[in-house]
């Protein structure tokens, strides 16, 4: 079988779940949730022993340790995983629910409902927890799903797919809702991205390499799931130790995410009392420092030349970009030439600074003293994600369950017909 016909037998058999999954009860649904965190809990030992070559490939590969470590399972993030389908358990189902209703003149009721969106295809690379959050969220909305993961998580994905999907069949979601591709071969993706009619939406989760690569070449539907250069800027008069508190949490916390500072930018009248400690504490907790021109350089000689291309590069590990600027103007220019639309910060005692920000930037997200890094589903009190939008069409920010459906309209009449 080439690896055409083996995605395309993947999402036909996806294709004709899909509608029987569309309106599988929430009872059953979340009892599949739950046997899905049970079964995952009971196969660690074989999770972990994938999981095992995996990291033993990517070493041999040479992989950053940013991504071993998004790549790497322990039993603690095992049961993070079960306890995530969990919690999307006890979410509330939104398939089904009124989103506008009205009675028109002529005695017709339309109301508008919430529907799955049908077919989901997700593409991403490294982290196999994504295998366990993809198909949660998927069932609990009601759309059957192919997974697409990198080859560096092959074995883990297999794995985990493979307990999931069996644990969900047995508790009632119909066979073939759940898909993975078990193939390494790049073709695999190019096909899937190109399986109109049978797959409804594509999400890529992953770089930008990897995102542009299905936006470009897709002529499936994409939600475009965008990589994080993300900007903290530390105004003059802001509170300068909360700003290097959220300043080191935005860097070092987790570097590898998308939410992520990979960009600090300092008004020049905050720099002299602000850059010293910030520096320090960056250096001491391993951080690269890239900045740019003379007056960034001449606080520290440790601090590297950037380049124009370090302004718009995710790094996903220890180094940031720190640029001196003349004020909120610049800021906002900078932000707006090279930020990826995702997340953006403004530290500052200013509340006209802080609208201004706010209301400019544009981005899914957009803070005022505060951490990027809560750009997160969880964190927003919507649930588990399936990523973070950074498109406008049709979702934008934490895609939760909510952003995994469309709508569809219901019209009762008596009779009426249209003259």
């Amino acid at each position: 079988m080439t690896t055409y016909e083996m995605v395309r037998t993947k999402a036909e058999a996806a294709h004709r779940a899909a509608g029987e999954l569309a309106v599988t009860s929430t009872v059953i649904k979340n009892k599949a949730l739950l046997a899905m965190a049970d079964a995952l809990e009971a196969g660690a030992a074989e999770i972990l022993a994938a999981n095992a070559k995996d990291m033993e490939a990517g070493r041999a590969n040479n992989m950053k340790e940013s991504m071993l470590d998004r790549l790497a399972l322990s039993q603690v993030r095992i049961h993070a995983m079960a306890e995530g389908l969990r919690q999307v358990a006890q979410l509330e189902d939104p398939v089904g629910n009124v989103l506008d209703g009205r009675r028109l003149p002529n005695g017709l009721t339309v109301t508008k409902v919430r529907v799955p969106l049908g077919v989901i295809g997700i593409i991403y690379e490294a982290r196999p927890n994504v295998t366990a959050d993809a198909i949660g969220l998927c069932v609990k909305s009601g759309n059957a799903v192919i997974l697409k993961g990198g080859s560096e998580a092959l074995q883990s994905n297999i794995v985990i797919a493979g307990i999931l999907t069996q644990a969900a069949e047995a508790a009632g979601i119909p066979a073939g809702a759940i898909q993975f591709v078990d193939s390494s071969d790049r073709q695999a993706v190019t096909d899937l991205i190109k399986m109109n009619g049978l797959v409804d939406v594509v999400i890529p989760r992953g770089g930008a390499g990897l995102i542009q690569a299905v936006v470009q070449n897709a002529t499936v539907p994409v939600i475009e799931t965008g990589i994080g250069v993300c900007h903290t800027y530390v105004d003059a008069g802001a509170d300068y130790d909360m700003a290097r508190a959220i300043a080191i949490n935005a860097k070092v916390q987790r570097p590898a995410v998308c939410n992520a500072m990979e960009t600090l930018l300092v008004h020049e009248d905050a720099a002299a009392e602000f850059l010293p400690q910030m520096l320090t504490e960056y250096f001491a907790a391993g951080v690269t420092i890239i900045g740019w021109g003379g007056k960034t350089q001449a606080f520290d000689k440790r601090i590297q030349a950037a380049t124009e291309a370090d302004w718009a590069t995710e790094y996903g590990d220890l180094r940031l970009s720190v640029k001196i600027v003349s004020g909120l103007e610049e800021a906002l220019a900078h932000i707006a030439k090279y930020g990826t639309k995702h997340s953006e910060c403004i530290v500052t005692s200013d509340y006209n600074h802080a609208r201004t920000f706010q209301q400019r930037v544009d981005a899914a997200a957009v803070y005022v003293n505060a951490s990027t890094r809560f750009t997160d589903g969880f964190e927003f009190g919507f649930g588990a994600e399936i990523g973070i939008s950074t498109q406008k069409l049709h979702a934008r920010g934490p895609m939760a369950l909510p952003e995994l459906t469309s709508s569809k309209y219901l019209i009762s009449g008596d009779g009426q017909i249209r003259g």
